[in-house]
């Protein structure tokens, strides 16, 4: 149901965050590497396809120039989820915000903070929740223990 791409293998370390929201909720995803630059002719078909084959959401990750979130919303009927990766390229990973975030109208990319994959995982199934009721129970629950872990926290602090 989720696509999870990046443009480098190195950023899987980073990705790795969605992947393990995702399959902690039963969501099913899809992982690969495509690079805007550099697999050019992979990046049309997995944007123009991926919705085919029942991916609802895509999460896109990169560092750098970062072109792969808005190339593939560009040419996608689908969400897009940018994640910018602070890469060893990267001017220290402003580059990859700003290009995610500064998109033209009408090619929007909902952007995460940098290395925020973990955020784009939860967003992805906050989404498919949205006409999944499964899913949104799953949501509901991880939220609940946000709120548990804070409020034990504060137990063990507050004086």
């Amino acid at each position: 149901m989720v696509g999870i791409i990046m443009g480098s293998d190195s950023d899987l370390p980073i990705m790795q965050d969605a992947i393990d929201v995702l399959e902690s909720m039963d969501i099913q995803i899809e992982v690969d590497i495509v690079s805007a630059h550099r697999t050019p002719e992979k990046l049309f078909d997995y944007s123009k396809n991926a919705h085919t084959r029942g991916i609802k959401v895509i999460i896109a990750g990169a560092g750098g120039a970062a072109h792969l979130p808005g190339m593939v919303a560009s040419m996608s009927p689908l969400p897009v989820i940018g994640v910018p990766v602070k890469s060893r390229n990267s001017i220290d990973g402003w580059d990859s915000v700003l290009s995610i975030l500064q998109m033209p109208g009408g090619v929007p990319v909902a952007t995460v903070a940098l290395d925020g994959a973990k955020n784009a995982g939860i967003l992805a199934a906050q989404i498919i929740g949205a006409s999944d009721k499964c899913v949104l129970d799953k949501i509901i629950t991880y939220k609940e223990g946000l709120k548990l872990k804070v409020e034990k926290a504060s137990e063990r602090v507050r004086k």
